[in-house]
């Protein structure tokens, strides 16, 4: 089974899990067992295997074969190229393939000058207005063709605008672009591209980066920060004959290497191996020669062999065209595409179909709890009543002042319940102070004038590093306020376990060590790329403010965002329980009086109201039975697909 086929298996079993999940909430909602916050979760969950993303970044210097390498893989069904392919530099800008079937098929170009205004590229794409867009049409390979080579555009500006546009500008060629004898250099004409095609993998949510060489690179941050941290895959490309060089080893140990903390998805591919095939070689000896030079590479970046995959992209694409199954097994591409499968589609539904499904049935069990409660209510109701069967007016009420001071002692348990709510509410505005976004806006602002006011680079650095220190800090804080608030959590549902007979788990358990792990790799980064006394050097005060205020806080501002969202979701996952079961328990308690109310006004409707508890009791006997079957599909859904993808794999 090839790539695309374990990909197309993987979207199949994306699609399954949804509807199952699909299925849990229209039942939910039809037995009028959800609250509105169970809704909201689960379309989340809904929305977020809908909008679930597969990103294979390719990284190499310029003239590897990235783009014929993404065609072989991806396009070869197209029977043509797709990204442009050819000698020389043909991708100057990074460059995203995807598909949104709301918007139409076209690439968006953002221009280089938009650099010099303090925003990420993040933040452009919500303006529009600010990209060149080019309609593709799907129909026509040529004009397809034609349009994807726009991003290989460029252009000769002076170094000065260079430099001022950020690129990395050296006379010696050695740091930077080397200027020619007129003093102008060659940049690309557009910062990022954007292509929305509708193709069958990018419908079913396959995202393609595409990066340009080490110089682009340096220059646009961002890519190291965000946009190749986020890839569930990165495939770095050497070239057969010219092994590691020095550029190729800059871009692996500062941007892709194992050792920036992701050792998963991270592939080297020898391309262009078909350089060998010179018909005067044997195929042992090229053999010889292509394990020689796997062997080199490996020892150069401290990789084991196993993970540097020979490989002729152009062969492969030909072979996969004119199906040539010869030819394509001396491309060796099958063995990488079994590679990429291993590496990344069943570690991807594995952390997908645990993190969906261990959120589900964490709504369902809180559904179950409900349940449970309603048909022990029926349960003490049923025996209370078959017990009054024979018995006189005083038995029945004494029975009502019983249920009555039950009723009556709960509604004093709630005043302590009420009192947990409000600590918990003010431990809640303690922890989202630490953590809001309010209190980062304020360290953003504060240490942008800290940074213009800054005289010397050790100012500089100062306060860029005050500004990780202050964020580390609020981390810190936000923790100890999470340990606070899950220790009074876990003796509020001991005690009402215990005291009220709730049925509660045990509270559900909470870090921001994701977040944390983000923060700390944001500042390696930044310690990297901005702390460097040749940034410092190299870099103007105004372009080295710019670059980490419209790289580095952005991506900072992003990681507390989604901290925000985590606990938001952690929080509501605490009371929601309680609530819907002391709401259940207040309930049933009503009822539980008004019918005995109503036995000893008459007491010819006991008969009837046994017969109706009996009913109840069979009605929540098959839901909760109907349950057992939505959770046990959701589970097979998630573990059928994973067993068959690692099968396959």
């Amino acid at each position: 089974m090839s790539l695309v086929q374990h990909f197309n298996a993987y979207s199949a079993w994306r699609i399954e899990l949804g509807r199952g999940l699909s299925r849990a909430r229209e039942w939910l909602t039809e037995s009028d067992l959800i609250d509105a916050q169970s809704d909201l979760r689960l379309q989340h969950l809904l929305e977020r295997l809908r909008d679930d993303k597969l990103i294979i970044a390719f990284v190499a210097e310029f003239s590897r074969g990235k783009s014929e390498l993404i065609n072989a893989i991806f396009f070869a069904e197209y029977g043509s190229r797709i990204l442009p392919s050819s000698a020389g530099r043909t991708t100057m800008c990074p460059t995203e393939l995807a598909y949104d079937s709301a918007r139409p098929a076209a690439i968006e170009l953002l221009p280089i000058e938009t650099r010099s205004r303090q925003s990420s590229i993040a933040e452009f794409r919500s303006f529009p207005e600010e990209w060149s867009r080019f309609a593709l049409d799907t129909a026509s390979a040529e004009e397809m063709a034609a349009a994807l080579r726009r991003v290989g555009e460029h252009k000769r500006v002076t170094a000065d605008v260079a430099r001022e546009l950020g690129f990395a500008i050296d006379e010696k060629g050695e740091d930077g672009i080397r200027p020619d004898a007129e003093g102008k250099v060659d940049i690309p004409c557009w910062r990022h591209a954007l292509i929305n095609f509708p193709h069958p993998l990018l419908e079913q949510g396959l995202v393609i980066l595409d990066t340009p060489g080490l110089n682009a690179i340096g220059a646009e941050p961002e890519l190291t920060l965000s946009l190749l941290p986020n890839a569930h895959a990165i495939l770095f490309i050497l070239a057969a004959d010219t092994g590691v060089t020095l550029s190729d080893m800059t871009v692996w140990r500062d941007h892709v290497g194992a050792g920036r903390g992701r050792e998963k998805g991270r592939i080297v591919v020898l391309n262009k191996i078909d350089g060998l095939w010179d018909g005067l070689r044997s195929e042992a000896e090229i053999d010889r020669e292509i394990a020689n030079q796997i062997e080199t590479c490996a020892q150069t970046l401290a990789l084991a062999p196993e993970h540097i995959y020979p490989v002729s992209a152009q062969k492969g694409l030909v072979a996969k065209i004119n199906r040539d199954a010869g030819l394509l097994a001396r491309s060796r591409l099958p063995q990488l595409e079994q590679a990429l499968t291993r590496e990344l589609l069943p570690a991807k539904q594995q952390i997908v179909g645990e993190s969906i499904a261990a959120e589900a049935v964490e709504i369902l069990s809180t559904v179950r709890a409900v349940l449970q409660t309603r048909l022990s209510g029926v349960v003490d109701q049923l025996e209370e009543f078959l017990e009054l069967r024979g018995k006189n007016k005083h038995v029945i009420e004494y029975m009502m002042r019983k249920v009555k001071a039950e009723k009556d002692e709960f509604e004093r348990g709630l005043q302590q319940y009420h009192a947990v709510r409000s600590v918990f509410s003010q431990l809640t505005n303690n922890l989202l102070a630490h953590l809001g976004m309010e209190a980062l806006r304020e360290e953003v602002r504060r240490t942008r004038e800290d940074m213009r006011g800054a005289i010397f680079s050790k100012k500089l650095t100062e306060a860029m590093s005050g500004f990780f220190l202050s964020a580390k800090t609020n981390f810190e804080k936000s923790e100890q306020e999470i340990g606070e608030i899950s220790r009074m959590m876990a003796a509020m549902y001991k005690r009402f376990a215990v005291e009220h007979g709730l049925k509660l788990d045990a509270v559900p358990a909470f870090s921001l060590l994701r977040h944390e792990k983000e923060l700390a790799r944001l500042e390696g980064i930044y310690q990297q790329q901005f702390k460097s006394l040749y940034s410092i050097v190299t870099r103007e005060k105004k372009v080295l403010t710019q670059q980490f205020f419209e790289t580095v806080t952005v991506q900072v501002r992003k990681t507390f965002q989604e901290a925000n969202r985590d606990v938001e979701y952690w929080l509501r996952a605490l009371m929601a329980p309680v609530e819907t079961q002391v709401r259940e328990v207040q309930l049933q308690l009503k009822r539980r009086l008004e019918s005995v109310k109503r036995i000893h006004q008459a007491t010819d409707t006991l008969d009837d109201r046994i017969s109706e508890l009996r009913q109840m009791q069979s009605a929540l006997l098959a839901q909760v039975a109907e349950l057992d079957q939505i959770e046990a599909g959701l589970t097979s859904a998630r573990l059928n697909g994973s067993e068959g993808m690692r099968a396959a794999a």
